[in-house]
């Protein structure tokens, strides 16, 4: 293709654009909307009404059916690369080994860089948390579909928007670091981990503020019909990779930093004997 064709097609395609959001600003039109954008906000928030029965046996807030389809894709993922396609790694990698390859030793990494005497746990830990963070958040950009039971068809939300979701997260990893302390120092790594009580509460609304923070703005560009040909586009995707890409970082980050600091082991200083503490002086003097 010349460069002729080219700027013919980014004309053609320019146009198309500007046609399209000429007429969702022309049109004034609010039809279809059952919820002001305050019930809208607030919904997102509490899961007051827009409620999934689930399998028939409790109406349950759409980010708990996101958690279970979101951990089902990863344990069915993991189950079929052990099965059909680590048995058959070769020395030269190929694409996708190379990728899973990478995607380890990035892990694996930062949890040898922050817990260097202990990090054969940590890194599973901080591998598995990592890829649920980054899965679960980009998971709303595919719009899966679910029916409320008012009847309404609403987009699943990433798992961690809902409060119950980040703080189950943030206390599992609080608990991983109260174990390694434990295992790296006993009782004493016990007070050192619950000194910081706070750690858990951070953690866990860190993951809810932020991933709630992009579920709102993009609920927001999308309730107004003139905002919503392209900017939602630009907004949902760039809002979703983002808060994937830093929550992923920081949540791992933290745990293994915190980690390495309980499950440290400090030698105790040897106490001198009372003649080579006479010997020292008596060569001072």
């Amino acid at each position: 293709m010349g460069k002729k064709e080219k700027k013919a097609g980014i004309a053609v395609f320019a146009c198309i654009a500007i046609v399209l959001l000429a007429g969702a600003l022309l049109s004034g039109s609010s039809g279809g909307k059952h919820e002001t954008i305050e019930e809208v906000m607030r919904d997102a928030v509490l899961h007051e009404s827009n409620r999934i029965s689930f399998l028939g046996m409790k109406d349950v807030n759409p980010a708990f059916i996101s958690a279970v389809t979101v951990t089902g894709i990863l344990l069915s993922a993991a189950a079929l690369i052990r099965i059909f396609v680590i048995p058959r790694f070769q020395y030269v990698p190929g694409r996708f080994q190379l990728l899973l390859e990478e995607l380890v030793g990035l892990f694996d990494g930062l949890a040898k860089s922050n817990s260097p005497h202990r990090n054969g746990f940590l890194g599973i830990y901080v591998f598995t948390a990592g890829t649920y963070i980054f899965v679960g958040t980009i998971f709303e950009l595919f719009g899966l579909q679910g029916i409320t039971t008012e009847g309404l068809s609403i987009a699943l939300p990433a798992p961690l928007s809902d409060i119950n979701s980040a703080v189950s997260l943030g206390c599992l990893s609080y608990l991983v670091i109260l174990s390694g302390g434990i295992a790296g120092n006993g009782m004493r790594g016990v007070g050192n981990t619950l000194k910081d009580f706070s750690l858990p509460i951070s953690m866990s609304f860190r993951l809810f503020g932020a991933l709630l923070s992009g579920l709102l703005v993009t609920e927001l560009v999308y309730y107004y019909i003139q905002l919503s040909i392209v900017l939602p586009v630009v907004v949902g995707v760039l809002f979703t990779l983002l808060h994937a890409l830093i929550q992923t970082y920081v949540l791992t980050m933290l745990t293994a930093l915190y980690y390495g600091e309980v499950s440290e082991q400090h030698e105790k200083p040897v106490k001198e004997n009372k003649n080579n503490k006479n010997r020292k002086k008596q060569a001072a003097a």
